[in-house]
């Protein structure tokens, strides 16, 4: 278990997570959301991110399915964190708000096909 500090760029916001997996799990989505942000994410469980400063200074942006749940800096407009749609027991966390991480040093990121998420799919 790893744990980090994330903080928007403002530093209204800040929050302390658990990452089970440390950053192994960083990936990329090429959804019509994620790839408009562009944001590396790692994944937090639940019980894992705790808001410690700035909670009421977190805005939720939802569509579609509405069970993606995006929470972005009222402030400076970064985005924090997300409940995903993959798995709602899961937070993807922004990599590159991560103190003390500087996504470059991973390397190569890899994707997943959000185009295709299976929640879009219509039963045949």
């Amino acid at each position: 278990m790893t744990n980090y500090r994330l903080s928007c760029h403002c530093g209204a916001v800040e929050l302390d997570l658990s990452l089970p997996e440390g950053l192994s799990t960083a990936r990329r989505c090429d959804c019509s959301f994620c790839r408009r942000r562009g944001a590396a994410a790692v994944t937090a469980p639940l019980d894992g991110l705790k808001v410690v400063r700035g909670a009421e200074n977190l805005t939720m942006y939802q569509w579609g399915t509405k069970t993606a749940q995006h929470y972005f800096c009222k402030t400076c407009g970064i985005y924090t964190h997300h409940r995903r749609r993959s798995n709602p027991n899961e937070y993807g966390v922004n990599l590159g708000a991560l103190e003390g991480v500087n996504p470059r040093d991973l390397g190569e990121i890899g994707w997943v096909d959000g185009v295709n998420h299976p929640s879009d799919r219509n039963p045949g």
